[in-house]
């Protein structure tokens, strides 16, 4: 029994599974455990690999996207008629949502202001009322008269810048007008015999007339005789303001210088005499009246001294 024992004992396995005496063998290690099939280690790198490729190319894609939408948002004008852009992009494509510079614009129609959203168009500016015409102020009538003694020399090129007459160079019915005058002085004939002299005490001389280009010191004028004679002269108003010179005289006589316009308004009468022989003045007279009128001067022999032949002469007209 006891040999049977120690037999035991001597078999009996050690803790790594060899009989008692005999050296155990060290423990194997552990191994990994068989790849499946499909899914060795190259295959995952592969794997990983295609899968960031494809999300580098999607991001890629979107990328691309937004900044052709973009591109094409900023130089989009009107649609065309097909309905696209002339970018090429279809009209009303929306931007991504989020890109910068997009907020405060109108895809359809182009820039509003800042601050109003999208498609918020600016309000329309309120029609400015229409002014009705306004017609010029009416031309009050203006008149005012007043005489001297006539200067011993006349320049009629100075005193009529606008137009001037002179009468009596070369006979009773002569005439010199201003050339390229006005022709707004007129003369409208008379009553009474009507004849020319010579032997004024004052000279007239111009550079600019017609048919008569230039004269020095002409003496010349033209005359009416008898009570009630008369001249009657006319001067056309434009409804500015002007300044008539009517040179003229007595012999023998009283005359009358009546001024008035043709629409009415104030009137000036002015007169001068002579009972033993001449005498020669300058009136002058200011007025403004509505064109289409007209100032009328009447220079008639109030009273002749003389009864050969008191009368009133008339040398020349200036206007300026």
């Amino acid at each position: 029994m006891a040999e049977e024992d120690l037999t035991r004992q001597r078999i009996r396995p050690s803790r790594y599974g060899r009989p008692n005496g005999e050296p155990a063998a060290p423990p194997a290690p552990p191994h990994p455990p068989p790849p499946q099939a499909g899914h060795t280690r190259i295959d995952l790198r592969r794997r990983a690999r295609s899968r960031q490729r494809r999300r580098w190319a999607v991001e890629g894609i979107a990328v691309v996207a937004c900044l052709v939408a973009l591109g094409s948002y900023l130089t989009a004008g009107d649609p065309e008629p097909d309905g696209e852009t002339g970018g090429g992009v279809p009209a009303g494509a929306g931007m991504p949502p989020g890109l910068p510079g997009v907020e405060g614009r109108d895809l359809d129609a182009g820039l509003v202001s800042p601050g109003l959203r999208p498609r918020q168009r600016p309000p329309s500016p309120s029609p400015t009322p229409s002014t009705p015409p306004t017609s010029a102020p009416p031309v009050r009538a203006v008149l005012a008269a007043s005489m001297a003694e006539a200067p011993g020399e006349v320049d009629l090129t100075t005193v009529g810048s606008r137009d001037w007459v002179h009468w009596g160079l070369r006979g009773a019915e002569s005439t010199v007008r201003k050339r390229g005058g006005s022709g707004e002085i007129r003369d409208e004939g008379g009553t009474g015999r009507r004849g020319g002299w010579d032997d004024n005490q004052e000279s007239f001389s111009w550079r600019d007339g017609s048919p008569v280009a230039s004269v020095s010191g002409s003496p010349h004028g033209v005359y009416r005789c008898g009570a009630g004679s008369r001249f009657t002269l006319a001067v056309a108003a434009d409804g500015r303001a002007r300044t008539v010179r009517l040179y003229g005289g007595v012999w023998m006589a009283r005359g009358r210088l009546d001024a008035r316009l043709s629409v009415g308004g104030p009137s000036r009468t002015l007169r001068i005499e002579d009972r033993h022989t001449s005498r020669s003045t300058e009136f002058t007279i200011r007025f403004q009246a509505p064109k289409g009128s007209r100032l009328v001067l009447t220079w008639t022999v109030e009273q002749a001294f003389s009864d050969d032949c008191g009368n009133v002469g008339v040398q020349a007209v200036a206007l300026r």
